[in-house]
């Protein structure tokens, strides 16, 4: 069945692409929008400046945040290659060009004053680039001049009187294409790992053997600068970004007995790191119906690391010096034909290299690790091409061609390299029956990306364990089946309904290595399916004006056979079962509001490792929050977090050796709580 799926997506893709489509007079940019828009048609919904008014944004964020069924996903800059790491927002139909800069935080800086409207693109429209998106976001800018100086005094206060503060300072100047912004932001704070709990440990028939006390302390430090300047050039537009940022860790856990035998145990963990970014993008109309866009990106960060674990029995230190680089180069180029069709193609080229040292001793005597010293390095290529139909009035059809190819190579302790090519094809069709109703369907061939940590030893301190590095890691491929229908309401309502099935080759998991140690692998091909259904319903007809309440609730299930045990299980980390719900309101045309997010499942999830199963649970959280904006240009916010004072239970079954063949030597359930915390804001522009 895979087989066959793929072998008509990418003939279909490939036909798309080579061949082309009669001209229509129905414009590909058809736009259906609530009552607050201007006009009814198909394809785009458009939310004018008004529709937000009752809300009194301060940002393009908080208007995104307000869309109804729309989720923000600020894209993965952790991916390699610049096309995977895009979110699902565009800004005057771009992507911005940067990795380390969140999505959100770009958003956050453009003021909503200088917002011209905001479009909800489903299911592609030609001359959009959807980057494998089926919905994104694109914040259309005003051209007049907008300047905006911007301050936040924000503090997190603890009930031990522990106070984080948080500085940030911004400034921007717009006017059209001419851009010029920068940031700056600072804190000292803690995070959840600042608690206190137990640990509990049992013999294999269930009687308690120890009872121990933990006290957890973190803390976290950075400063971040960042900026970017657009300007017009060579006929075309010009954006260059930077940025610097530098961050410190401590995380120490002390465990005390209570009762049992056992001596007490310190781990103490720090971590700092430096990384800086450099991106370049260029644009510019070749012809009325031709765009070409040039990128570069250039990354760098550059870290260490020191964990020791201490108790009556000895002592063990772990460190780690890593420095990781990255450079792309991007083109594309994109002709919209005619109303119905449109097209895209171009290339990147990219250069990614992980330079890590390690060192693990016990009591003073090194031990040597797998792959303790390594140097990663790949060297990735990729072309692409798509094409847009709009096939009807109601039908739109997307296709696509990647071809992926790349080499992996390491020095040290491994001397090796691979290469790989992955073709990867996408179809998606959307069909538009009815205003108000839609329904898409999308395959695609989809190709993992190998975590180059994986390569490298590594030490879970806290646990007392050390794991190896493996160097033949291969690429997890998977062909993906999605469906979705999505129902709009009551002008802001939204229901979305999508269903997904997943066949998986070269699951990437947990296997055995020499020696006793453990490493991430491949373990063989494995299936998965999910369901989930997202409301939006506002809470105009049932009393409450500009009050909305989102909920979403999700299904999921996998299956893949354990490279221990030879029976079926589920995939390592996934939960069956996920929901939330949030709530928010708007008064006296935003000036006051309130809500509230609630995630109400608990969090379930087994990990497999070689010698021991490990679950983990954590109790919802809660925040409630208040937003008082007593003049435009001054907003005072309150939010207050886990009020539940949730509790996280981390549960572990250890055998005395591998898991299929070894007895079991105890069971141990960890349970900690995070204390609550008020997070202040204070927003003022200038």
């Amino acid at each position: 069945m895979t087989k066959t799926i793929l072998l008509a997506t990418t003939m279909m893709a490939t036909t798309m692409l080579l061949t082309g489509g009669t001209a229509s007079a129905q414009s590909a940019t058809a736009i259906e929008t609530p009552p607050q828009a201007a006009a009814t048609q198909q394809g785009v919904l458009v939310f004018q400046p008004d529709f937000f008014a009752s809300s009194s944004p301060n940002t393009a964020l908080d208007m995104i945040n307000r869309l109804p069924g729309f989720g923000l996903d600020t894209g993965n800059n952790g991916t390699r290659g610049f096309a995977g790491a895009a979110g699902n927002v565009l800004i005057d139909g771009d992507q911005p060009s940067s990795k380390s800069d969140s999505l959100d935080a770009v958003l956050q800086r453009i003021s909503a004053a200088n917002v011209e409207r905001v479009e909800l693109i489903r299911g592609g429209a030609p001359g959009i680039d959807m980057q494998g998106r089926a919905v994104v976001a694109n914040v259309v800018l005003k051209q007049a001049v907008e300047i905006q100086r911007v301050i936040e005094v924000n503090a997190y206060l603890y009930p031990d009187g522990y106070v984080g503060p948080l500085l940030k300072a911004e400034y921007s100047r717009r006017e059209g294409d001419n851009q010029i912004e920068g940031a700056l932001s600072a804190t000292t704070d803690r995070t959840d790992g600042t608690g206190d709990g137990y640990r509990r440990r049992y013999d294999p028939s269930g009687v308690l053997i120890q009872d121990a006390s933990l006290d957890l302390h973190d803390r976290i430090r950075y400063v971040d600068a960042r900026g970017a300047i657009q300007r017009r050039m060579f006929g075309g537009k010009m954006r260059v970004n930077g940025l610097l940022h530098y961050d410190e860790n401590i995380r120490q856990l002390t465990t005390t007995i209570l009762t049992g035998a056992g001596s007490n145990e310190f781990s103490d963990q720090t971590f700092e790191g430096l990384n800086g970014e450099l991106g370049i993008n260029w644009s510019r109309p070749l012809s009325e119906r031709l765009e070409l866009e040039l990128t570069g990106l250039q990354r760098w960060s550059d870290g260490s690391s020191l964990a020791a674990f201490t108790s009556a029995g000895g002592a063990s230190v772990f460190g780690d010096d890593t420095v990781v680089g990255e450079s792309i180069a991007r083109g594309v180029v994109r002709f919209r034909r005619n109303e119905r069709w449109s097209y895209e193609g171009g290339g990147e080229v990219a250069y990614n290299v992980l330079d890590s040292e390690t060192s693990y001793s016990e009591n003073g005597v090194a031990i040597p690790l797998p792959s303790d010293t390594i140097k990663v390095e790949e060297l990735r290529g990729e072309v692409f091409g798509q094409a847009t139909w709009q096939a009807t009035p109601k039908l739109t059809v997307e296709a696509g061609l990647r071809v992926e190819v790349s080499e992996i190579s390491q020095s040290g302790d491994s001397d090796q390299s691979k290469q790989f090519v992955y073709p990867k094809p996408r179809l998606q069709l959307t069909w538009t029956p009815a205003t108000g109703q839609q329904f898409r369907a999308r395959v695609e061939r989809e190709v993992g990306q190998l975590d180059f940590g994986d390569f490298v030893a590594s030490a879970d301190v806290d646990l007392g364990q050390v794991e190896g590095g493996n160097p033949d890691l291969e690429p997890d491929k998977s062909t993906l089946i999605e469906l979705v229908y999505e129902r709009r309401f009551w002008s802001e309502g939204a229901l979305t309904l999508t269903a997904q099935y997943v066949e998986i080759e070269d699951l990437i998991d947990v296997i055995p290595l020499a020696g006793g140690f453990e490493a991430v692998g491949n373990i063989g091909d494995a299936s998965a399916q999910s369901f989930q259904a997202a409301l939006t319903l506002p809470m105009d007809r049932l009393g409450l004006s500009n009050a909305r309440l989102r909920v979403r609730a999700s299904w999921a299930d996998s299956e893949v056979i354990d490279p221990l045990t030879g029976t079926p299980r589920r995939f390592s980390g996934q939960q069956a079962f996920g929901c939330g719900v949030n709530f928010n309101q708007d008064l006296r045309g935003g000036r006051w509001s309130y809500g509230f997010d609630h995630g109400c499942n608990v969090d379930e999830a087994n990990l497999y490792r070689i010698r021991e199963v490990r679950r983990y649970e954590s109790e919802p959280f809660v925040t409630l929050y208040g937003q008082w904006k007593p003049s435009r240009d001054l907003t005072v916010r309150v939010d207050l977090g886990n009020v539940t004072d949730r509790q996280n239970r981390n549960y572990r079954i250890i055998h005395d050796g591998p898991r299929d063949t070894a007895p079991l030597l105890r069971r141990e359930e960890r349970g900690t709580r995070m204390s609550p915390w008020i997070f202040l804001q204070i927003r003022k522009t200038l």
